[in-house]
């Protein structure tokens, strides 16, 4: 058998046997989310806990202070832009900045991979994120928001950190470059929703992670699916013969307006506006 083959048939035995390591989500981003869900819990109390993380406070302000957020009054504290925020959005926005904590390693050739993965999740996140945005403008009665799109888009992808991080076991695998990737299209679908479920997100996640890579999955309604099809379209990341004809079929749907829409200034505008929340 060859060592791709091995990993591979390692890979599926430890998902089917629930063996696999799965990462853990950042430590501040599960002090956030416990917060967030105390029904008790104040703006004061909210900054506090994230405080103790000084990058994310960063990010946090950051956030706040970007044009995405609608506003033109700069924020300097975390006080401040925890209050411009809000307790229902803090809870998602915070975990998707902690996630790029997660694709790191020691090792050079992983943490090139994981970089590369990395920066592929922005592009579609950037992507999704302004296609919501214009789909909430027409759409003002819809349950799909803003907050869980960014970190909808920032997980879809999380099911490729255990096939990396296994295949670090075995660095041959790493001179066939198109085995990681097969592996990766076959099975990061199932360990990105393996990943959600652990974690304890909804089933909007569970579907994002699971679901996006899957020709198969066809929703008639409406969802977060449909956002990071389309951004990762967009990018070049899911493979199709005729982008335009692709992107179409959301046209159709209603998650779009029209095609010229990705190419007008007013898009592309607020994409640099997304883009800029990431940098």
């Amino acid at each position: 058998m060859s060592t791709e083959n091995a990993l591979l048939t390692i890979l599926i035995d430890r998902i089917n046997n629930d063996t696999l390591v799965l990462p853990t989500l950042p430590e501040i981003a599960v002090k956030v989310r416990q917060a967030a869900d105390d029904p008790e819990v104040n703006l004061a109390q909210m900054a506090e806990v994230i405080s103790q993380d000084p990058a994310l406070s960063a990010r946090m302000i950051k956030v706040a202070n970007s044009a995405f957020m609608g506003r033109s009054i700069k924020v300097n504290t975390l006080n401040q832009a925890v209050t411009r925020i809000g307790l229902r959005q803090i809870k998602n926005i915070a975990t998707a900045m902690a996630m790029e904590q997660l694709f790191v390693s020691n090792n050079k050739l992983i943490r090139t991979y994981m970089d590369k993965a990395w920066q592929k999740t922005l592009k579609v996140a950037c992507q999704a994120i302004t296609t919501m945005d214009f789909y909430l403008r027409v759409n003002k009665h819809t349950s799909l928001n803003k907050d869980t799109i960014t970190l909808a888009s920032l997980v879809f992808n999380i099911g490729v950190l255990p096939i990396l991080t296994e295949a670090e076991r075995h660095p041959e695998v790493f001179a066939n470059p198109s085995f990681l990737a097969h592996a990766i299209q076959k099975l990061a679908g199932k360990i990105g929703g393996a990943i959600m479920r652990e974690w304890g997100f909804t089933d909007d996640f569970v579907e994002v992670a699971e679901s996006w890579s899957n020709p198969n999955y066809k929703p008639d309604h409406v969802c977060y699916v449909d956002f990071i099809r389309v951004g990762a379209i967009i990018e070049g990341i899911l493979q199709v013969s005729d982008k335009a004809a692709a992107l179409s079929a959301y046209e159709a749907k209603g998650v779009t307006r029209t095609l010229d829409m990705f190419t007008s200034d007013e898009y592309l505008s607020t994409l640099e506006d997304v883009k800029s929340m990431f940098a």
